[in-house]
């Protein structure tokens, strides 16, 4: 399983999002993108499909910008990989059994499931939430401390 472009950018947006709008203030696509040095327009492309999907709603106008849908200890890594990347299935088999004709014989088929069953558990063990709170952490320890 490889994760693209879209499940990281759009990860660190998300992260970034709940970071910025702490206090319901919504956010512009424009400041999340310079702040991780991603495209604007790929972004616009990525909360499409966030929005879709409930996990980000826009707000029009002046003061406009996104805004987390939820709190953001209600929502898990998996379902933004999820939503971005599609459902965690390493090979074909395990979602199609008409895939394979030796799909009920084959242990290499179990083995694929017994993977993608560990990745989503570790990926349902985060929330937003915490990654915010993991990213906050790591920031502070590459803040140069200064004594006079």
């Amino acid at each position: 399983m490889r994760i693209s472009t879209k499940g990281r950018y759009g990860l660190r947006a998300m992260i970034d999002l709940a970071e910025s709008s702490k206090n319901g203030t919504p956010v512009y696509l424009s400041d999340i993108a310079k702040r991780q040095g991603v495209s604007e327009k790929y972004l616009e492309h990525i909360f499409a499909t966030l929005h879709k999907a409930g996990l980000v709603k826009s707000q029009r106008g002046r003061k406009g910008g996104y805004v987390i849908n939820r709190e953001p200890d209600r929502i898990t890594l998996n379902e933004i990989i999820t939503v971005l990347e599609g459902p965690c299935s390493l090979v074909d088999c395990v979602d199609d059994v008409k895939a394979c004709p030796k799909v009920e014989t084959c242990v290499t088929r179990d083995i694929w499931m017994i993977l993608g069953n560990k990745i989503e558990e570790v990926l349902n063990g985060y929330t937003l939430s915490s990654l915010v709170r993991m990213q906050s952490e790591k920031s502070q320890k590459n803040t140069p401390m200064y004594y006079i």
